[in-house]
């Protein structure tokens, strides 16, 4: 505060310590000035004072600040929900669809998935054999946890018994552009967190992994379902892998995340330890596969930086469907109109910037691209007509 005299002087500069209704407690000759005398009815005003213009960051002549001033130290949180987590204060998430709200291929349709499809959007299914399993959002149209309104759900439908060199999992891989901060694979590897809701007819330890690109560095994890057929939230950090090979910042796999549904002793490790080999479980995790009828439902899925969990980052749905789409983009309207006798001409630019020149289908015979890349194509059919036109780049 700044005391000044009716006249115009003196002016004294004092600092307020505390305050009890109408009595201050001060600090006098702040700032260089002198302790002065003053009379009733002087001027007291909160004034910005030089030096405390000289606390705030400053401007230079290339416009960068020229001081490094806290803001705000503690943690910031949305309600009662923590926000960020590591060096991050949004866009946290480097999984796309943990939520599995976006389900191009299938609309919501049970499938019976051969080993290497796509499930919801993002997330792909590896099995030694076929048509064990039937796979759908929202499988058994049970109640989502709280915060959720779509999971995705495996449903067993011919029970197996595992042999050593049996796998059955989901997968997502993470693109490298989106992981190399991490920075695995060099001394600054960062810790990460991989949270997320399961729902299980089984209880017991469950299983999963992380894996680099080339599969041969493996961190096996496992995790607890304690009461079936209840939502149980779980969480596992991980320590950065400091050794390996990891791709880091290209359009590569930058890390595998795997949920097992039932390993052979080939496939899984120790439990919370790093390995220089391909496992996707832990040794002696819950085999989801083998049990006729059994359910494995899962949503909820966060991997973050840092050593704890946070809230889980929702997304609005335009932006995850555009991340999806970086990866698959479906169109099921795509008009192709006639340019001469028996043939008919289009072109689409894709939504978001594909991954990579994608691998072009459609609903139809006679229909060709040309040119295609990671923006757009052109295309060509034998007549016009409304084709469904497909553009997948997945890792």
């Amino acid at each position: 505060c700044t005391l000044q005299g009716v006249s115009g002087t003196p002016i004294e500069i004092i600092k307020v310590t505390a305050r009890s209704t109408d009595t201050f407690t001060i600090v006098r000759a702040q700032e260089g000035t002198t302790a002065s005398a003053f009379n009733a009815n002087d001027i007291v005003e909160l004034r910005i004072t030089a030096g405390e213009m000289g606390n705030l960051p400053q401007l230079n002549v290339a416009n960068t600040f020229t001081q490094n001033q806290t803001i705000y130290s503690g943690a910031l949180t949305l309600g009662s929900t923590p926000i960020g987590a590591g060096n991050a204060s949004t866009l946290k998430n480097r999984i796309i669809n943990g939520a599995m709200v976006i389900d191009q291929r299938n609309a919501g349709a049970s499938v019976t998935p051969t080993t290497g499809a796509y499930l919801v959007d993002r997330w792909n299914y590896q099995a030694s054999q076929a048509s064990n399993f039937t796979v759908q959002q929202n499988a058994g149209a049970i109640t989502p946890p709280v915060g959720f309104s779509n999971y995705m759900g495996f449903t067993v439908a011919s029970a197996v018994t595992i042999g050593a060199g049996d796998y059955f999992y989901t997968r997502q891989a993470i693109e490298g552009f989106n992981f190399a901060d991490c920075g695995w694979g060099t001394a600054s590897a960062k810790t990460v967190t991989l949270s997320f809701q399961v729902y299980s007819s089984l209880t017991g330890t469950f299983g999963g992994s992380l894996n680099n690109s080339a599969t041969n560095r493996s961190y096996p994890f496992s995790y607890t379902v304690s009461s079936a057929n209840t939502w149980t939230t779980a969480s596992i950090t991980i320590a950065g892998d400091t050794s390996g090979t990891w791709i880091g910042a290209t359009n590569g796999v930058g890390v595998y995340v795997n949920f097992s549904l039932g390993m052979g002793s080939t496939y899984s490790g120790t439990a919370n330890a790093w390995a220089g080999a391909l496992y996707a479980s832990t040794t002696g995790a819950v085999s989801v596969v083998g049990t006729s009828g059994a359910t494995f439902y899962i949503t909820g899925v966060q991997l973050e930086v840092g050593s704890s969990a946070t809230g889980f980052e929702y997304r609005q749905y335009t932006n995850e469907f555009l991340l999806c789409q970086r990866y698959y983009y479906y169109n099921p309207t795509m008009y192709i109109a006639p340019l001469a006798s028996g043939v008919a001409c289009s072109g689409a630019t894709f939504p978001a910037a594909m991954r990579t020149t994608p691998t072009m289908s459609s609903s139809a015979g006679g229909f060709s691209v040309v040119a295609p890349n990671q923006f757009s194509c052109w295309f060509y059919a034998s007549a016009a007509s409304t084709y469904t036109l497909i553009a997948s780049a997945e890792l």
